[in-house]
């Protein structure tokens, strides 16, 4: 089951490299796997699903702009399209364009500035943190909680075992806990 990974792995560089040489099919190819999770995963970064919709064209759009840009050796076609799309959903999440209101007569629940720092030092630490992870864990990690799949669907897209998704999981969650903690000191 190993090598069917690979191949899939080996199929979506290819995609992505075929989609560099201005190859449509390829890049249609690419958009039908991953256009679900990766709006999964804005419409859960984003909260609103039009926002979400939108950083997902801008995504597949900076695909096809950037497919040259990719090198195999540096890591996985999926690694490198999730990326992608983290920098659209990002962007978009920096457009938010809030109305001018009065001044509230009381204090908003929402978090205030050293909520937010706070928080966005812990998605800084996440992320470095899984940047550390061998992709196999990695890959499974992205796919759970970032695109929202199962662990079934994302055996099913990764043409593995169940069994080999929910060792991967864990295996990746317990060396994420300790990586955290590296990175924490």
């Amino acid at each position: 089951m190993a090598v069917a990974s690979m191949v899939v792995a080996e199929n979506d560089a290819i995609l992505i490299e075929r989609t560099g040489r201005g190859d449509r099919a390829a890049f249609e190819e690419l958009y039908r796997r991953f256009a679900r999770p990766v709006l999964a995963m804005a419409i859960r970064q984003l909260g609103d699903s039009g926002r979400a919709e939108d950083a997902t064209q801008e995504t597949f759009a900076a695909v096809w702009r950037s497919a040259r840009s990719y090198r195999q050796e540096r890591g996985s076609a999926s690694a490198w399209l999730y990326a992608v799309a983290r920098h659209s959903i990002i962007d978009r999440a920096r457009q938010r364009v809030d109305p001018v209101t009065e001044a509230p007569d009381i204090a908003s629940p929402e978090a205030g500035p050293d909520e937010r720092a706070e928080s966005s030092w812990l998605a800084w630490r996440v992320h470095a943190a899984l940047d550390r992870l061998p992709e196999r864990e990695r890959v499974v990690l992205e796919l759970a909680y970032w695109s929202g799949l199962s662990q079934s669907e994302i055996a099913s897209y990764l043409d593995v075992p169940l069994g080999t998704v929910k060792t991967r999981t864990r295996a990746g969650l317990a060396r994420l806990a300790g990586v955290l903690d590296e990175i924490r000191e």
